[in-house]
């Protein structure tokens, strides 16, 4: 006796389709760390701290701030 062939699903799920243009300020983070004019210099430093370590710091709090806004921009208010 042959075993029964699984059934094939009737349709892929739906994906989640957000075309909205808010999402193109997910770029800002990922573009402008790559600038190498920020990293070129030691000067000014903030609390003895090198510009590049500073810096990084700013990249987070840019990418946070950034992904934070855009979220709040682009979720749904029927919920």
């Amino acid at each position: 006796m042959a075993a029964p062939e699984p059934e094939a699903p009737t349709s892929a799920p739906a994906r989640a389709k957000d075309h909205s243009p808010w999402n193109w300020l997910l770029f800002i983070p990922i573009v402008v760390p790559l600038i190498p004019a920020f990293f070129n210099g030691d000067a000014p430093r903030i609390f003895g701290f090198p510009r590049y370590y500073w810096l990084q710091l700013t990249w987070i709090l840019l990418g946070v701030s950034t992904t934070t806004f855009v979220y709040q921009m682009t979720k749904r208010r029927d919920r």
